[in-house]
């Protein structure tokens, strides 16, 4: 069916697209958690995660050009959401006068009043110094570990998600963790030094 065929016939785009057999509105659900988490890791802030996400819903909506193998949608995902990402942040980098710490706005913890008080402080320190050594690694690296550890994906379905082989997966996970040790241990040793 063309495309003008299935725009005329319905006269709505979400139809159009559906019509060419890739129903965007099932795989933004199927996909939504873990591109956000990509989105999140490239500008760590979630209030932009929404902002980029509403356009990456708008973009898959409205491609022109149909996508013939299902298996593909993921990683065609990934590409709009990474490109959405870096224009919010061109843009946001523009209007910005006052920018928050990151994972400022993921400040959630467990209950201070938690039974293990000393298990909940050294939890806290844990997560903190995790969370600024995360803040410190360039976007690729944060968005590959939190894709493996936040998703609890395997190699190859972090390949098939990004469109890439599993051997590139294993390096970059192997690098990206290399530099998640060498931040947590500076970040350490400049804790005992002080």
């Amino acid at each position: 069916m063309a495309l003008d065929e299935a725009t005329s016939s319905s006269g709505d785009g979400a139809q159009a697209s559906a019509g060419r057999g890739v129903d965007w509105s099932a795989e933004l659900v199927r996909h939504e958690r873990w591109l956000r988490t990509v989105i999140w890791a490239r500008l760590r802030d979630a209030d932009a995660v929404d902002d980029v996400w509403q356009e990456l819903s708008l973009a898959a909506v409205r491609q022109a050009a149909p996508i013939d193998d299902p298996a593909k949608v993921g990683a065609w995902l990934y590409h709009v959401a990474v490109r959405q990402a870096l224009m919010h942040r061109r843009g946001s980098g523009r209007r910005r006068r006052l920018g928050l710490p990151a994972g400022q706005a993921d400040a959630e913890w467990t209950d201070p009043r938690h039974a293990d008080p000393l298990g909940w402080l050294l939890a806290e320190e844990r997560r903190q110094l995790v969370q600024r050594a995360l803040g410190e690694l360039g976007s690729r690296d944060a968005e590959i570990l939190l894709l493996k550890y936040t998703e609890g994906w395997t190699y190859q379905q972090i390949a098939d998600h990004l469109g890439v082989r599993r051997t590139a997966v294993e390096t970059r996970l192997h690098r990206a963790r290399q530099r998640m040790r060498e931040r947590i241990a500076r970040l350490e040793s400049v804790e005992t030094s002080v």
